[in-house]
């Protein structure tokens, strides 16, 4: 994390085998425990950013009627795969 960049204390508590792996790879990255917490806590708020916005487009398309029937979209499954259903 830049030194410029505003940041504030939080205080966690976190299971001992939890903080030996995150200590570890710290160790093996050669980087601190903080970098490690941080960069943990931010892949997480992405992924679930991306996943809370892909949900809301896809209730929108369903309002909107831009869905296909179930069936339809198992047979393209199959199909591009090469299964039989």
């Amino acid at each position: 994390m830049p030194s410029d960049t505003p940041s504030e204390p939080i205080t966690v508590r976190i299971r001992k085998q939890t903080v030996s792996e995150i200590d570890a790879l710290a160790a093996s990255m050669d980087r601190s425990r903080n970098y490690i917490v941080n960069e943990a806590i931010r892949q997480y708020l992405d992924a679930n950013r991306w996943q809370i916005e892909r949900i809301k487009e896809g209730v929108a398309a369903a309002r909107a009627g831009q869905v296909k029937p179930a069936e339809q979209v198992y047979a393209e499954i199959a199909a591009k795969f090469g299964w039989k259903r």
